[in-house]
Parts: structure tokens; sequence; C-alpha cells
């Protein structure tokens, strides 16, 4: 043999040497967890033959290299992958387990033949298998159980309203994601099944490369671990194809019973729709045919109470699975309700009355009494619970309250509890107003009482003839069996002297104004007159003196003296 060729075949054995070291330390790795992978990528390693003699030691040396850089991918996956790391960590205990029941066997024996070394021995073991099995406990159970008995479907929600449109997309969202989820795992225990073959596949190469034992035992142990996952992998696709129809068959009645609620939900809202549509096309002719702003106002407002009860109504109907109950429950708690929410009923009732029944309109002047105060003013809304009126100035507020301009709210059920004067009813604008003005009885009071009545006739003509029109109209409605409304003049006889009293009619919304220059005018005509005079409240007072003389009381000629 040549020196060339010793030195070959020295060197040669010192490479396999080191490369044998390298590999081994390779596989001696844990794996603990893994991230995610895609499906078959997994790449196939050529298998090499054994170097032959002639065969150049670079080329040879690059192939195990390139072996073991996949080889340490390979193993850097599995060390990271979750899957192959419960399964490891399972076969474990098993393991632990087994030499557990194993020490607690050969201690039974030992203490049958009372070896007391041993027994301690296997004691202290027995205890450490014993932690050990408890800090694996989590990993009991098989590590793809998950898989092959995947958990039941969640419990379907009802859907039986629009309501409930928003937990069944939810239900059918869970369902996917459940879906999608053990599809994932699915793939990413088969890209665990293509690591275990690429790294059989390799240290076969490896083997074939060195043509030693080495590597047999890890081989073996591959092996085996690649059929187990297999074979729950097997299992795990059919389980997800059954698994997969029960969910599909999940989403698809959902979906069904999504439809039609949508369905109910277009029909509703079609409905709907007809109902502000007609309720438009009413407010239209009632502007067109209806003159008077008040009928306008309140065919406005009965428009749209009516439009929103047919919508309420609707409402009801739709998205409460069974309307009937509730009415069946409303109709055993109305007496309660009724009693403690008394006044509220009651005025919606009172509401009712004054629309259909016409009593009172908006624009109305009415006059209120409540805790023995008065309140005139003219109505400016009325709502399903209150009317408002907006106070004006009157003969009440220069009498009794002396202001005015106040906004009243009056609950509607007043109209059954409390009295409401309406001082322009129908069709009449008109009241009658009356002035007293009293004069000395050694006065002309017929002279006077005619100039009251020219006065009166004067000015309270143009309400005179308004108002005998006005009742005119209101005779097909009401029994009027005296409808003269021509001034009218009374004298009385009163303490202070004689009081003329005139009466006539007056515009509802402006009597303070037309009784202020009647009243004027009146006084005037009176300052005119010697034989008319005004009187007023007078006294008279009687003063009494006494004097110490009697001469001087004869002297002054009398003991008393009258001063008015």
């Amino acid at each position: 043999m040549s020196l060339s060729t010793a030195l070959f075949h020295m060197i040669w054995v010192f490479v396999l040497f080191a490369l044998s070291l390298h590999a081994d330390d390779a596989n001696r790795s844990l794996p603990v967890s893994a991230p995610i992978q895609e499906q078959n990528q997994t790449k196939s390693v050529e298998t090499l033959q054994p170097p032959k003699k002639n065969q150049n030691l670079q080329e040879t040396r690059a192939r195990v290299k390139e072996l073991n850089a996949k080889l340490d991918q390979v193993n850097d996956y599995l060390n990271k992958d979750v899957m192959y790391a419960k399964y490891n960590n399972h076969q474990t205990y098993l393991q632990v387990e087994k030499e557990l029941l194993k020490t607690i066997h050969l201690l039974q024996k030992a203490k049958m033949r009372r070896v007391h070394e041993e027994i301690a021995k296997l004691e202290l073991e027995k205890r450490a298998l014993q932690n050990q099995v408890s800090l694996l406990e989590d990993f009991k159970e098989p590590p793809f159980i998950s898989l092959t008995k995947p958990s039941d479907l969640p419990k379907a929600p009802e859907v039986t309203s629009p309501f409930q449109l928003f937990s069944a997309f939810a239900y059918i969202k869970q369902l996917k994601l459940a879906k999608e989820e053990y599809k994932k795992e699915l793939d990413r225990l088969h890209t665990l099944i293509g690591k275990l073959e690429e790294k059989e596949t390799l240290l076969l190469a490896l083997h074939n490369i060195f043509g030693n034992n080495s590597y047999e035992n890890i081989i073996k142990q591959i092996k085996l671990e690649k059929e187990s996952i297999e074979s729950a992998y097997n299992i795990a696709s059919a389980t997800n194809q059954l698994y997969n129809k029960k969910v599909d068959d999940s989403i698809r009645n959902m979906t069904d019973l999504i439809k039609e609620q949508i369905k109910k939900l277009i029909n509703m809202g079609v409905i709907i729709l007809l109902i502000f549509l007609l309720s438009f096309l009413f407010k239209f002719f009632a502007k067109k045919t209806i003159t008077d702003n008040q009928r306008y106002y309140m065919a406005h407002k009965i428009i749209n109470f009516t439009n929103l009860f047919l919508v309420s109504l609707v409402l009801l109907f739709y998205f409460l699975e069974n309307a009937t109950y509730l009415v069946t429950v409303l109709g055993f708690a109305s007496a309660g309700i009724a009693i403690a929410m008394k006044d509220l009923f009651m005025s919606m009732l009172g509401w009712f009355v004054i629309v259909f029944g016409g009593s009172f309109h908006v624009g109305d002047r009415i006059k209120v009494y409540k805790g023995g105060k008065s309140y005139v003013g003219d109505i400016v809304d009325i709502s399903f619970l209150r009317m408002t009126i907006l106070e004006d100035i009157t003969l009440t507020t220069y009498v009794e309250n002396r202001r005015s301009g106040r906004v009243v709210f009056i609950p509607n059920n007043y109209v059954f509890t409390e009295l409401l004067a309406n001082y322009t009813h129908g069709k009449i604008k008109t009241v009658w107003d009356g002035i007293d003005i009293t004069i000395t009885f050694d006065s002309n009071h017929k002279k006077a009482a005619h100039i009251v009545k020219e006065i009166v006739k004067k000015y309270s003509k143009g309400y005179t003839d308004i108002s005998r029109k006005q009742l005119n109209l209101l005779r097909n409605q009401y029994s009027l069996k005296n409808i003269n409304v021509d001034p009218r003049i009374y004298t009385f006889i009163e303490k202070y002297g004689v009081v003329i009293s005139c009466w006539y009619m007056t515009n509802s919304y402006a009597a303070l104004t037309l009784r202020s220059n009647i009243s004027a005018l009146i006084v005037d005509e009176f300052n005119k007159e010697e034989d008319i005079k005004i009187a007023y409240d007078t006294h008279v007072v009687n003063i009494k003196r006494d004097y110490p003389l009697r001469e001087l009381r004869q002297e002054e000629g009398a003991d008393e003296e009258s001063l008015s």
C-alpha cells in the first residue's frame, strides 16, 4: 500500500467519526411546541448510496453536510410543533405510569420477602414516579382526542322573530370558525406526518452513507411515531367529513330560518311604508280641503296618532313571538295597572273625549278652575296626555291673578273632574260682558240708563250682529230658545246708590279692550250731566264735644256738630 493511499484512509475514518458524533447530537433533543405549517410542504430527500472507493471525498462531505442541514430544519420544526410536543408528553406519561405500576409490583414482592433495603429504595422510586405522574396529569388524555372526537355543536338559537336575526348570524359565524379551526388542526397534523416522513428519509440516507447501525433505533422510533399519528389522522379525516356535514346542515337550517325572518321583515317594512304613504296622502288631502287652521291642526294630530298606533300594532305582531300571550298578560294586569296609573289612563281617555267629542279645539279660549283659582288662555296644543294653554290679559287676570303670559298645562282628565269653560265653542266667537256703574240716589237714573244704552249699542253693534248669526247656526246642534243678543240695561237699587248694569256682546279674545273703551265713554258722558253724579262709598262721621261751662254750650246754641 502506498503512502498516499494510507493517508487517504486515515482522513476518511476521521471525517466519518466526526460526522457520526454530530448526527447523534442532532437527534437527542425533545420537541416542545410548533407553529402552523401548510399541507404537503415536505421535501423528498434523495437516498444516497455508500461512497465507493474512487468517489470524491469532497462530494461525499457536501452530501453529508446537506443532509444534516435538512435534518436540523426538521428537528427545529418538530421541537416547536405543539401537536408533536403533546404526543411526546403523552408518551412520556404512559411510560412513567408503566414504570410506576412496575415499581408498585416490585414493592409488593419486596414486602413479601421483607427485604428492608429494597423496600426503602422502591418506596423512594415510587414517590418520585408518582410526582412525575402528577406533573404530567394534563397529558393523560390522548393528544389527538379533540380531532378524533370533536365537541358537540353549540345549541342553535331560536329564530322566531326579526329581533333574533343577530343571534342567528352570530351562530353561523361560530360554526364556520369551528369548522375552519378543525381543518387547520387536521392540516397541522398532516404536516407533522410529512415532517416525520422527511426525518425518517434523512436518517435512512445518513444510515446508508455511514453503513453502521447507530441510526436504526432512531429510525424505528420515528416509524412507530409516524404510524401512530397516521392512525389518528385517518380517524380524524373520517370524523372531519362527518363533522363538516353536520356543520353544513346546521348552517343550512339556520340560513333557511334567516331567510324566513328577512322575508317577514321585508313584509313588515312594506306595510309600514304603506301606512306612512297613506298618512302622507291623508295629510295632503286635509291640507287641500280643510281651510280652517284649527280643524287642520286637529286633523293633523289625529292622522299622526293613527299612524303611530298602526305602526306600533304592526311591530307588536311581527316582533313578538306570541302576541296573544302578551294580550292575556296585559288583560290580567290591567286592573292593577289601571289603579296604579289611574290619572294616566284617564288622561288618555280624556284625549279621546276632547278630540272626538269636539268640545275643545286648538285656538279656543278656555277658563279652567282649579284649587279656587281661575286660569284663562288660548289652547296652543292638545297632546295625548294634556292640553297646553297660553294665558292672555283678561278680566280674570285683572281681578284675580294680576299676572299673565304663563304657559299652563292641563291634564286631559280634567274634562271629567274639573270645570272647563270654553269662550269660543263651535261657531261662537263672542261672549256676554257687563259693566256696573253706581250713581247717587238723587241722580236722574232714567237719563243715565239711556246714555249707557246708547253708548253700548253703538260700540257693540258689530259683535251683536255676529253673535246673532253664530247662534242661528248652532240651532241645528243645540236647543236654543232665546237668542236675543241685543244689549241689555238693568237698574238696581243698592246700598250706596242706584246701579246701572249694562250687558253687551263682545269679542271673546278682546273683551277687556271693549270694556275699557265703553267704561271711559260712560264716565265722560256722566260728567257732562249736572243731574247725574257717580256714587262711591261715603261715610258720615258724628263728633260730640263736651264743654265744662253749661253757659258756653248754650251760647253755642247746640251741643252736637255734624261733619260729612
